[in-house]
């Protein structure tokens, strides 16, 4: 199973900077382990508040209790919350080989991106315009799949809601990308651009 976790680190009061230094050392350090171990997938940084440390880490795990035995390995955790999203598979997603390694690896400039949608088909739509809706949206997403822009989907937990990883240059193509997208007009979506993150097992050998 893979997991997108929320990771919200509160630095004690008074902590010394040496003690910071020394405990995220050790964090990249294992991440380093964990990612060659198949269980750290990707890391990313969403955007944060002044002094705020939250990293979004994308995981595997046969099941919730070996995901809490990898996050309670981590030396960052006496310091860190984390909040889980379990992901189900996406009949469009493009598979995992798609989104391992990040795509700014060869590329010039641009940010992967998080969306996540919720769809909600308008009552009393007939059901052969909403297959033939979703028979679009899966052509477009293996076109878009084939460009680069989509890495990864997955279904959430909740009707109708699903997260996807993509690639665009800047927040402009980010939309002009979703409003593409055949179920566009039955969704609601929120979009965060990622910042790299220096321990990515996807920025690949460090």
């Amino acid at each position: 199973m893979e997991y997108l976790v929320t990771m919200i680190t509160h630095v004690p009061e008074g902590t010394s900077n040496a003690a910071v230094e020394d405990i995220r050392a050790r964090e990249a350090a294992h991440s380093l382990e964990l990612a060659t171990d198949g269980h750290l997938l990707r890391l990313w940084r969403p955007p944060v508040q002044p002094g705020e440390w939250r990293t979004l880490g994308l995981f595997e795990a046969a099941d919730r209790a070996e995901l809490e035995s990898v996050l309670a390995s981590m030396p960052l955790r006496v310091w860190r919350t984390d909040e889980v999203a379990t992901l189900s598979p996406h009949p469009n997603d493009p598979g995992p080989q798609a989104g391992k390694t990040a795509p700014s690896q060869g590329r010039t400039g641009g940010s992967e991106f998080f969306t996540t949608f919720t769809i909600t088909v308008p009552p009393g739509t007939p059901s052969e315009v909403f297959e033939t809706t979703e028979t679009s949206e899966a052509d477009r997403a293996r076109e878009l799949a084939r460009y680069g822009s989509l890495l990864r989907l997955w279904v959430l937990s909740g009707d109708g809601r699903a997260l996807g990883l993509w690639w665009a240059h800047d927040a402009g193509e980010m939309q002009g990308i979703l409003d593409s997208l055949p179920l566009r007009k039955w969704s609601g979506l929120e979009t965060i651009q990622l910042a790299p993150h220096p321990s990515d097992p996807g920025l690949g050998p460090r």
